[in-house]
């Protein structure tokens, strides 16, 4: 199928929910769970939430600018959640560990400025729990 085909929508949609655990350019999983929650939207699926924990969290940074002739993944998961209305949730116990954190946390430890995008939002493992009992499928990309 051509890239500018639409793909005819599916007869019973299913509702998934997405984990991602790996760095945005160590691994393909980010790469990977982003092109699939592409498709599925495009084909009538729903997307529950996507979840990102350890290194995964990472994406949710606005300080990072990839080279230009590769693929911004942090902008593209981003245009996933502003055009989509894909809600991205980051684990907020690997989050603070790895210094992505929202402005109520750089207040609240009393930290310089904070570096996390509007579009994720800070949480914990509750909402993967979550995520998983109200979908018909949760997914893990990375290992």
């Amino acid at each position: 199928m051509a890239q500018n085909e639409a793909a005819e929508p599916v007869l019973n949609p299913m509702i998934f929910s997405i984990h991602v655990v790996t760095s945005p350019y160590s691994h393909q999983s980010a790469l990977t769970a982003l092109r699939f929650c592409q498709a599925s939207l495009a084909t009538g699926h729903q997307i529950k939430r996507v979840f990102f924990s350890g290194d995964g969290v990472l994406v949710g940074t606005g300080l990072a600018s990839p080279p230009q002739d590769e693929v911004d993944l942090y902008r593209a998961w981003q245009s996933l959640a502003r055009d989509q209305g894909v809600e991205l949730v980051v684990c907020i116990s690997a989050c603070l560990r790895r210094g992505i954190i929202n402005a109520t946390e750089a207040e609240r430890y009393e930290k310089p400025g904070h570096n996390l995008t509007d579009e994720f939002v800070l949480s914990g493992l509750g909402q993967l729990v979550e995520a998983g009992l109200e979908s018909d499928r949760l997914i893990t990309f990375g290992a």
